[in-house]
C-alpha cells in the first residue's frame, strides 16, 4: 500500500490583469474560479508551478 503525498491549493485572486502564462498555470493547476479548491500530487512539477503563482493562491 502505498501512500501519495497531496497538496490542497485555493486561489485566492483573480489571474484577471496577469501575465499570461500565469493564468495557464493557474489552470493547469486544475483552478477556475476564485475560491476553488484543487488537490495536487506533491511532485517538483506541482511545486516549480505554486512557486510560480504564490501570489495567487493559498496552500490549505
Amino acid at each position: 500500500m502505498t501512500t501519495t503525498n497531496t497538496i490542497k491549493l485555493q486561489l485566492v485572486r483573480s489571474p484577471i490583469g496577469c501575465k499570461e502564462s500565469h493564468r495557464a498555470t493557474v489552470r493547469g493547476l486544475g483552478l477556475r474560479k476564485l475560491n476553488s479548491v484543487s488537490e495536487l500530487q506533491d511532485t517538483p512539477a506541482v511545486r516549480g508551478m505554486i512557486n510560480k503563482i504564490s501570489y495567487l493562491v493559498k496552500v490549505i
